[in-house]
């Protein structure tokens, strides 16, 4: 397997540090309002990064966080009156949801920054003592950024030619008129309490931490002090990871990554995704036109590190091009039906075998720094020998051989392709009924149970003043 290392910036043998096994932390959502489709991109890929290597035989530890402190969960926060935790916990349960109707496994651990603020603290408490950070006046801690030498060399940009700073602030740190703040570059680790925000008792002052001390902190308790792989979207190489590398190196005394993976940007119709341009789609506005499969599908039908364009146009391009493989499976089944159940001829064995190299092909595709846009078009080659030698004189064992042939690939892509069991309409109406009931009886677990097992079943629930209305996904 080769990996493309945004360090090394070149295309390297993947060597895991314990033989067998791997350790990956990913990046995850600050759960601030429902996911949108830029951070569906990582999530995909780095699961079917993990899927890939796991039938590959690694025992992969995959850890992804999520960020449930912030400004703009503070922000959302008050706005709705409510404490910042209620919000952070319901955008999570969000975005697990949109996760599973991705078919993006569940993490190994999925560690949340408010659980980890000891281990936060304790970090820059080594930092300070280490003098790669100092607290200022008022309690705010910084990193003392031109303090390490190797300050850059993710980004491969020269400290001079950069602005570090917040991530709310664009990642550019302006003069904050803090006397104390030794340089520019600094970049914070602790900061104060205001009116209204969540916070921590620490030795400089009751606050909270600065953004990039989170991953620095749970990569290391939950992986060690020097992983296999970290990865994430491309915008966060700097400041976020460039500064991840900066605390835990200086922290640990060791490498931090061996290996850096980074996805490309999404645009959408050609453009930046942007709330202010009306171009911003979260997960759930694509789930109301398509099922989210199609979506994944969609995803890796560009390799990762390409920019990676979004339309319309596109998507139903994806529909037509997922709906081919589905086919070519369902016809399988349908020859299965009446098919003989003798062993395979001569000439099924033969094509048995060609059919095997497909296999091969698509792991060399896969082996080259995850390219799933030509192991998508290996799958494609195996759907046309499938759709040129399936036959209805074809035996059992070699339909099903070939059939078995297709659901390994695009299992390993995470792309369902066998028929789901549809719910007939009378079916539906008895379960919407069952939720009316539940909900009338405050029983909104089993309420919500109900919504979450038809939506799982492809069926949208809208609640109105007339009634529920309810809709088959596209």
């Amino acid at each position: 397997m080769k990996i493309f290392n945004t360090q090394t910036r070149r295309k390297e043998e993947f060597k895991p540090i314990e033989p067998g096994k791997i350790s990956m932390y990913v990046c995850g959502p600050t759960v601030y309002n429902l996911i949108h489709i830029g951070n569906a991109r990582p999530m995909i890929v780095f699961d079917t990064f993990r899927r890939y290597m796991t039938h590959k035989g690694y025992e992969v530890n995959y850890v992804s966080n999520f960020t449930d402190v912030d400004d703009k969960i503070i922000k959302k926060a008050n706005e709705e009156n409510l404490p910042a935790n209620e919000i952070s916990e319901r955008y999570i349960a969000e975005c697990k949801k949109d996760m599973e109707g991705m078919n993006v496994m569940p993490a190994t651990t999925h560690p949340k920054a408010t659980e980890e603020i000891d281990g936060m603290i304790d970090m820059i408490g080594d930092l300070i003592e280490k003098d790669y950070a100092y607290p200022t006046s008022d309690g705010t801690v910084y990193y003392r950024t031109r303090k390490f030498k190797e300050y850059g060399k993710l980004s491969h940009k020269n400290l001079d030619d950069l602005e570090s700073g917040h991530r709310s602030e664009g990642h550019a740190l302006k003069v904050t008129g803090n006397s104390d703040k030794e340089d520019d570059f600094d970049f914070v680790l602790w900061k104060p309490k205001k009116e209204g925000e969540p916070a921590w008792k620490s030795p400089w002052c009751d606050g909270r931490p600065g953004w990039h001390i989170e991953c620095s902190v749970m990569a290391r308790k939950y992986l060690g002090k020097t992983i296999d792989i970290h990865a994430g979207g491309e915008d966060l190489i700097f400041p976020h990871h460039e500064n991840e590398i900066a605390q835990s190196e200086a922290a640990n005394g060791v490498p931090f990554a061996n290996y850096w993976m980074h996805n490309g940007f999404l645009n959408i119709d050609n453009v930046k995704m942007s709330k202010s341009l009306g171009n911003f789609f979260t997960v759930r506005d694509i789930a109301e036109k398509y099922d989210l499969n199609v979506l994944r599908f969609f995803m890796l039908t560009a390799q990762y590190r390409s920019p990676l364009n979004f339309s319309a146009d596109l998507m139903e391009a994806a529909k037509s091009s997922l709906a081919r493989i589905c086919t070519a499976v369902e016809h399988l089944d349908f020859l299965m039906k009446n098919a003989s159940a003798e062993a395979m001829t001569d000439e099924e064995k033969e094509n048995e075998a060609k059919a095997a190299e497909f296999i091969t092909r698509f792991d060399d595709a896969m082996d080259d720094d995850l390219n799933t846009a030509d192991a998508i078009s290996v799958i494609f080659e195996l759907v046309k020998f499938v759709n040129m030698t399936a036959l209805e004189s074809s035996s059992k064992e070699y339909l099903a051989s070939l059939k078995e042939k297709i659901v390994l690939l695009t299992d390993i892509l995470g792309i369902k392709v066998e028929k789901k069991e549809e719910l007939l309409d009378a079916d539906i109406e008895a379960l919407i009924e069952e939720r009316q009931a539940a909900r009338k009886a405050k029983d909104f677990k089993r309420a919500d149970e109900i919504r979450d097992e038809l939506s799982a079943k492809g069926i949208i629930l809208e609640d109105t003043r007339a009634g529920v209305k309810w809709k088959r996904a596209d």
